[in-house]
């Protein structure tokens, strides 16, 4: 039975299947859609400055320079409080966490709506727009929630639907914007519709959502996760996926008017589409993961974003804005699908430490739990640092350049470091050593990352 004091349940074995068909399912199913809700409007709030800047006429008196790195500020910030947003879930609780993450995006919201006008200075810009890096952090502590709720088997699809579900909330802003732009309405109409909503999250949540009293506060589980080498190298190959869709993300408007010479309207109609069907896929790179392992869909999907950026690379030479426009959109949708395999890999490959430690059944299953809860927060982090690099190599590419080309031949490069590594950790040999195991006599289990 599933013991429940207020809103906090005391007893929850997802991997019991007895218990999940009779009341998990439903408990968890409950908690994942007003989980998705609020990370949803984070991630709206988070990239509303990606929105905002195609608002900016002349008349705001900022370079092309100046709005990617008032953009890649605002990433940074989602990234580095990704960390606190992960723990915090296992001090205050799924629920009671999603209601505070959520009521702060009020912050944020009402202060950009203070300052959007003509003649604020770029500090004071910046200064708000560092405010909205907090709407990242909701996609950590979601994460880390709702791994916590699905057991192994459906942790693909729970993770991913989840992730899908918040990362549209970018190309959600960004259509809003577009309908605003296209009847002459201000900045300030767009930040006006999102306050209400915030609130309606921050109720929902605390109306239907739950606490696990078994996700307790453990530090133990933090250092033991930053020690693992796994950790460090998911969040590489994670800087090459979600790193990759919410630079682009932040990115793609500001580069159709610079490099195409495309007005803010007529940016307005292509930038949503990538992040769309990005975000949609992202629970199929889950669902493939959960069928044919993360690892052979991560490698592959690294193959084709290197072909996308390839395609990128020519278009933009040629200045030919159609082929430029769809293969930009399928680097997107390719970004969703790695997404939704490589987190399909992260609780895989510690459920499959436990095992070769010679753990089973719910021991082995809390351990996966343990661990991989706790290296989201910093997987998450990592990754979304990738959006930084991918805004200042737009910058710089622009400022020296004048165009995008010299980014996309970097981008080309890490996807080519990304596959390498995928393959050499987790698909060039059927079995490894565990991470930390040194050779001795006596014979240990041996461990596979092929179906992870």
């Amino acid at each position: 039975m599933t013991a429940r004091s207020g809103r906090w349940i005391q007893q929850w074995d997802p991997e019991d299947e007895t218990f999940w068909n009779r009341t998990g399912e439903r408990i968890a199913r409950r908690n994942l859609l007003f989980s998705v809700l609020s990370e949803h409007i984070g991630f709206s709030i988070w990239t509303m400055w990606s929105v905002l800047v195609l608002f900016m006429g002349p008349e705001y008196g900022l370079t092309p320079a100046d709005k990617f790195l008032l953009t890649s500020m605002v990433t940074l910030v989602g990234a580095v409080v990704r960390v606190p947003y992960t723990f915090a879930v296992a001090v205050f609780g799924g629920r009671n966490w999603t209601i505070v993450s959520a009521g702060l995006l009020l912050v944020p919201t009402v202060a950009a709506f203070a300052v959007m006008e003509p003649g604020t200075s770029f500090t004071t810009f910046l200064l708000v727009g560092l405010l909205a890096g907090i709407g990242g952090g909701n996609f950590a502590s979601s994460m880390t929630n709702i791994n916590a709720f699905f057991p192994l088997r459906k942790k693909g699809w729970a993770l991913g639907l989840n992730a899908g579900g918040g990362n549209i909330g970018v190309p959600v802003i960004q259509l809003v914007a577009l309908a605003i732009i296209g009847a002459s309405g201000g900045p300030r109409v767009l930040l006006g519709l999102y306050i209400p909503l915030i609130v309606v999250a921050a109720v929902l949540a605390a109306l239907y959502m739950d606490n696990l009293a078994s996700v307790k506060n453990d530090t133990g589980a933090a250092k033991d996760a930053a020690r693992d080498p796994h950790t460090w190298i998911m969040s590489f190959l994670y800087i090459g996926t979600f790193g990759s869709f919410i630079g682009y993300s932040f990115a793609f408007g500001q580069v159709l008017q610079n490099q195409f010479d495309r007005t803010p309207l007529e940016a307005a109609y292509v930038t949503f589409v990538g992040p769309l069907l990005g975000s949609l896929i992202r629970p199929l790179g889950g669902r493939l993961a959960d069928r044919y392992g993360g690892a052979r869909i991560t490698l592959w999907n690294f193959v084709a974003m290197g072909v996308a950026t390839a395609v990128l690379i020519a278009a933009s030479m040629e200045r030919s804005l159609a082929l430029f426009t769809v293969a930009f959109v399928g680097l997107f949708v390719l970004t969703g699908l790695g997404n939704g395999s490589t987190y399909k890999m992260i609780p895989g490959i510690f459920q499959a430490k436990a095992q070769a430690l010679g753990l089973e059944g719910e021991a082995a299953a809390a351990y996966g739990r343990r661990l991989s809860g706790a290296s989201m927060g910093l997987i998450g982090a990592v990754g979304a640092l990738g959006g930084v690099g991918i805004n200042l190599a737009f910058r710089q590419s622009f400022l020296s350049y004048g165009s995008g080309t010299g980014a996309f031949a970097a981008f080309l490069a890490c996807y080519a470091v990304c596959f390498a590594v995928t393959w050499a950790v987790y698909l060039r040999r059927p079995a490894v050593r565990p991470a930390g195991d040194t050779p001795a006599t006596e014979k240990k289990p041996q461990l596979s990352y092929a179906e992870v």
